[in-house]
């Protein structure tokens, strides 16, 4: 009896990442020159030079392709039950003094959330956004709601008590990561509509939106996280601090390259979450309109996991980090807005829901009669 054939090393990393891949929904890149043809007919009158409506155009073909399943079939776009979601996690890294505010400032800002208090709200209420928020991982146990009901509805979906500090092991195990990804997955699946907007709320996020900017895309540290001023009332030594402690987390956790892999040893629970959702939602193709930094990580994430997943995202805005500029080049994407916001929680992406209501109208134009 003839001996089994030893397997190659590259065969046995090719299994297992297949295997890795395996319970990631499939999605589908949504490329289709025939249809981009047709509607920049519709878009662009005749006497108007080519390309007249500028980003605004790109904007409505991107939108229509994530709708269509062939350029015959394509009628109308729709923007149906628009959903906003706001995953909330607390991050270990913030033991070392990364950040300018206190690990319980993350509660502070769920429970304005959930109490109606916060900015996205009122812009959530404005534009017909139903809002959740989702409970991925912060380091305390949310209060009971006053009068026995929040404001906004909240979803328990908390994989620890924050993650560890990452500058000591790995943020999460492998298994914690998974299901924070497939947690995400759920939750979208669970929502209707046919848009998905992304925020997240997190003492100590950008630390780690900084980490998987530099190692998946070959950033030097010291520009993902650098800030433009340290803002009045700062520490001035904070960012250097921050930067000393995320080059000792890059050192300690060297090995880690892949997507999956980054995620787990320099990630969040929020942003594995948001990953998923992305994921998800790609799948389903639903439109995913994603916020700033740190919603901009888990971008990164979806994307490695499964790269046709790009063409699903509508960039809201940049924002005022510097990081979060190279993150956008690095995506090849260009933000709807540039308000040199600080916030986010979503802020950034429903300012730009208007766009998005104003290619839909533009699309209608020529559109064939009913």
């Amino acid at each position: 009896m003839a001996e089994p054939t030893a397997q190659a090393p590259d065969d046995a990393l090719r299994l297992r990442d297949a295997a890795t891949d395996a319970w990631l929904p499939p999605v589908v890149g949504t490329a289709d020159a025939r249809l981009d043809h047709r509607l920049q007919e519709r878009l662009t009158p005749a006497h108007f030079p080519p390309e007249a409506l500028g980003r605004l155009e790109s904007l409505a073909l991107q939108l229509a392709r994530i709708q269509s399943t062939s350029a015959e079939g394509f009628q109308r776009l729709a923007l149906d039950t628009p959903q906003m979601v706001v995953f909330a996690a607390d991050h270990g890294i913030t033991d070392e003094g990364v950040s300018a505010f206190p690990q319980g400032a993350t509660q502070q800002r769920v429970q304005a959330l959930l109490a109606g208090n916060a900015p996205v709200h009122a812009l959530a209420s404005l534009h017909g956004f139903d809002l959740t928020v989702v409970d991925a991982g912060v380091a305390s146990q949310l209060p009971a709601p006053p009068g026995g009901a929040w404001r906004t509805r909240l979803l328990e979906r908390k994989i620890g008590y924050g993650t560890r500090n990452m500058l000591l092991s790995a943020a999460m195990s492998p298994a914690q990561a998974q299901a924070a990804l497939r947690a995400g997955m759920d939750v979208v699946r669970h929502l209707p509509g046919n848009v998905v907007a992304l925020g997240d709320v997190g003492v100590g996020s950008t630390s780690c939106a900084a980490l998987l900017l530099s190692r998946l895309c070959g950033v030097p540290l010291a520009d993902a996280c650098a800030r433009d001023a340290t803002p009045p009332g700062r520490d001035p030594l904070l960012p250097q601090n921050k930067r000393d402690k995320l080059l000792a987390v890059a050192r300690r956790h060297r090995q880690a390259v892949k997507p999956l892999d980054v995620l787990a040893t320099m990630g969040g629970f929020e942003i594995a979450m948001m990953a998923g959702a992305m994921l998800q939602a790609a799948s389903e193709r639903r439109v995913v309109l994603i916020d700033g930094y740190v919603a901009g990580a888990a971008a990164l994430v979806a994307r490695g996991l499964r790269p046709a997943v790009a063409d699903y995202l509508v960039f809201g805005h940049r924002s005022a980090a510097p990081g979060h500029r190279l993150l956008l080049i690095h995506l090849q994407a260009q933000p709807l807005l540039d308000m040199e916001l600080r916030v986010g929680q979503g802020v950034g992406a429903l300012l730009a829901w208007p766009l998005l209501l104003a290619a839909q109208r533009l699309l209608e134009r020529g559109a064939p009669a009913e």
